[in-house]
């Protein structure tokens, strides 16, 4: 639906009441004071009166000429978390209308949309509507036409659309047997190899022209010039899990590249960038395999652990015509003779491309910058610090004649606190304060504007910014009042030219609801009444993994989310010590502590919350039955410490990120390995302990130290393994239902006495 003129959200408002059902998405394209914005996918929640529209930046600066269409979609949130629990024990306490089941989190209807909105130019993007068709958007005459109806498909959209059949294998990547069909004559056509037919493919894409693609099949690189040429291998060295051309190995997608695609287009096509990753050397995991066959079996892959061998990687660079000239791009010369890491490349134009190395124990990074022709790289940036450099992935922004670019270094605020933000290298900082900005997003040069996320409006937060380089720290932010305060956490993604930008509200602001338990009187802020103070009791969990955040406006709906609402359940989340976007000190204080300094904190909040007067400390649990709070906090150390008993056993990048080398640092590792002083007073502990045997990401075999140290320390558990499922458990209902099932037991059966 598309309409001009509209200048204030009333107007709004009667759109939406008039086109958009409570209980649908919907999608409207409105034009703001002759500001084309796009605003899409709206919930029951509505519209705030506010008008919605950009101010200029300022004089002198061309802000008019950036026309920034929005494409926004926002959720209907609901009081969730996980990490504190807080439970009613009043039974005959009345419902708050509709309890959620764990049946309707597999309903459509509690299933969030994402439109998977897709530029394909700076005037065009596809999207999916909530009832699976694919669209295409054309913002300069508001036009909408459909392109698939209601079918499965895959994104990287162009006049063909690829339809696999997948097959998952690590956390990212899939294998596929591939159609392409031709939207125009209906035409159907295998992607096969050469001389191949029915083949199962690791990876197929389209190119940045026309109707080029590649694919990669046994670990090598095809490229087809259209649909219809014949295909011509551009690598022969690819080997079964040992040389893998384009494609991440387990370690480069689970903890470097956080991928599966190791391959990069050049802005024309003309070029194609990849690694080959080479595990000749790495020591191979096995999985095994105990069902569909008399005997069980294994499966195999290359799996460096602390302080093993790991991959040696190189990077080259092939032309796409005729000739198909290989190239290899050389790591500097700090890195010559040593381990190190690729950890991003970015086509900056046809001819120059930038690098990102890490040594192995990621406490050093250099940028580098690439000349095709010559196959030099060119030092642009050196980067050491005493502990792990963060945001190894993160993708620098060139001015045009490549003397300026754009990166987020940790500054400090206040001569002691650092928080990233924006420099403008040579550490020349655009922005500034005690908040951080999450992501560059684009450098505009004609305007010299660099667009950014950043959490200045509040840590849990994420909005949209603009700062100017000239005028610097003079910044605009353009979602604060957007939605406001209907939506406070945005991702964004700017069109090829940088004048438009899709942004996707990823959570908003909470109604407040009191439930009173039983009682006839309330106050405004019912937590602090005291009137709570017979209903509520208490459990906890572990927040997030090192640098993650865990308090934030972020949309969120799981099986604690059933807990809230069917058993009267409050849930608060704390982020403490090593989590992310509240500094540096905070995030790095776990170096060579994770599992210690971390888990004070998350006792510390514990014992906390357990003083307060609506607590009764006579219904405090964690996991089971213990009769006093000191108890209470060591079974919380003890529950954090098995996450991290097992370091030696964990993949080389992420182990040797937070605790060194294990034969320099061995001791380290000791440090965080808790259990061993829980024996004594572990007698009534109930653990639930589920994991697939085929998890190539946490192998089972943690657990199966985990249960052995728990036996012998005569622990009670209870094992619930999912045979030959891998990290993602495929069985997600039955294993949802024993952890619903096991916290209700664990909950109703507490029976603890107070002095």
């Amino acid at each position: 639906m598309s309409y001009n003129n509209i200048s204030t959200a009333s107007e709004v408002k009667l759109l939406y009441s008039k086109f958009c059902s409570p209980a649908r998405i919907c999608t409207l394209t409105v034009r703001f004071n002759n500001t084309l914005t796009d605003v899409g996918s709206l919930g029951p929640g509505g519209f705030s009166d506010h008008e919605f529209e950009f101010g200029d930046g300022g004089p002198d600066r061309n802000w008019k000429g950036i026309t920034i269409s929005l494409l926004v979609i926002v959720v209907v949130m609901s009081l969730i978390g996980l990490a504190i629990f807080l439970l009613s024990n009043d039974n005959n306490s009345k419902s708050l209308g509709t309890q959620l089941m764990l049946d309707d989190l597999f309903q459509k209807d509690f299933q969030m949309h994402n439109p998977d909105a897709v530029w394909i130019s700076d005037e065009e993007l596809i999207y999916r509507t909530y009832d699976g068709d694919v669209m295409k958007l054309d913002l300069q005459s508001n036009h909408t036409s459909l392109l698939l109806k209601n079918i499965t498909f895959v994104s990287n959209f162009t006049p063909f659309v690829r339809i696999p059949l997948l097959l998952s294998l690590y956390r990212f990547s899939f294998s596929a047997s591939y159609l392409i069909y031709n939207l125009q004559t209906r035409e159907v056509h295998e992607l096969n190899p050469p001389e191949v037919s029915q083949s199962v493919l690791q990876f197929a894409s389209w190119g940045v022209r026309g109707q080029q693609l590649i694919f990669i099949f046994e670990n090598n690189i095809y490229y087809k010039m259209n649909v219809k040429s014949s295909s011509l291998r551009l690598t022969s060295s690819g080997q079964e899990q040992t040389i893998f051309n384009g494609i991440a190995d387990w370690l480069y997608e689970e903890e470097v590249l956080r991928s599966h695609t190791a391959h990069w287009w050049s802005p024309k096509g003309s070029t194609l960038a990849f690694l080959t990753i080479n595990d000749t050397l790495v020591p191979n995991m096995q999985l095994p395999r105990f069902t569909g066959s008399p005997y069980p079996h294994g499966h195999q892959y290359p799996y460096p652990k602390a302080g093993q061998f790991n991959p040696s990687v190189k990077l080259f660079v092939v032309t796409l015509d005729d000739s198909n000239q290989l190239k290899e791009l050389l790591p500097p010369d700090k890195f010559d003779k040593s381990d190190y890491y690729i950890t991003m490349v970015k086509w900056l134009t046809d001819q120059k491309l930038a690098v990102h190395w890490f040594s192995r124990a990621q406490d050093t990074s250099i940028l580098s910058l690439c000349e095709i022709t010559t196959g030099r790289c060119a030092k642009k940036h050196v980067m050491t610090q005493d502990k792990w450099i963060e945001r190894q992935n993160q993708q620098p922004f060139f001015s045009k004649d490549f003397s300026v670019f754009f990166l987020t270094k940790p500054i400090k605020q206040g001569g002691k606190e650092s928080f990233h933000h924006i420099a403008m290298i040579s550490d020349e900082y655009v922005t500034s304060g005690k908040w951080e900005v999450t992501e560059i997003l684009e450098y505009d040069d004609n305007t010299n504007t660099v667009f950014f996320l950043s959490n200045e409006d509040g840590v849990a937060q994420r909005h949209l910014y603009r700062v100017s380089t000239v005028d610097r720290f003079h910044r605009e932010c353009l979602t604060c009042t957007l939605l406001k305060p209907h939506c406070s956490y945005y991702d964004a993604a700017l069109s090829p030219g940088g004048q438009r930008v899709v942004l996707s509200c990823r959570g908003m602001l909470i109604h407040l609801i009191i439930h009173n338990c039983g009682h006839s009187t309330m106050k405004r802020k019912p937590i602090i009444n005291n009137s709570l103070a017979k209903c509520v009791y208490i459990s906890f969990f572990r927040s997030s993994a090192p640098g993650g955040q865990s308090v934030s406006d972020q949309f969120h709906l799981d099986w604690d989310s059933v807990l809230v609402s069917s058993d009267n359940v409050v849930v608060a989340r704390l982020d403490g010590r090593g989590s992310g976007f509240q500094g540096l000190s905070i995030m790095q204080d776990i170096y060579q502590r994770l599992g210690t300094v971390d888990v004070q904190d998350q006792s510390a909040a514990v014992e906390y919350l357990i003083k307060q007067p609506f607590i009764d400390q006579s219904r405090v649990g964690v996991y089971g039955q213990k009769s006093d709070q000191k108890s209470i906090l060591n079974l919380i150390q003890l529950f954090f410490s098995i996450l991290f008993m097992f370091g030696l056993f964990a993949g080389s990048a992420f182990t040797e990120r937070y605790f060194g080398f294990p034969a320099k640092y061995g001791f380290k590792y000791e440090i965080s390995s808790l259990l061993p002083n829980i024996t004594g007073t572990s007698t009534n502990l109930r653990f639930l302990i589920i994991h697939g045997t085929a998890d190539a990401s946490v192998h089972f075999q943690h657990s199966a130290e985990l249960v052995k140290f728990l036996a012998a320390s005569n622990i009670n558990y209870t094992l619930q393994i999912f045979p030959d499922e891998g990290h993602r458990i495929q069985s997600r209902y039955y294993m949802l239902n024993s952890v619903l099932t096991f916290f209700r037991e664990c909950f109703r059966g507490l029976e603890i006495q107070t002095d």
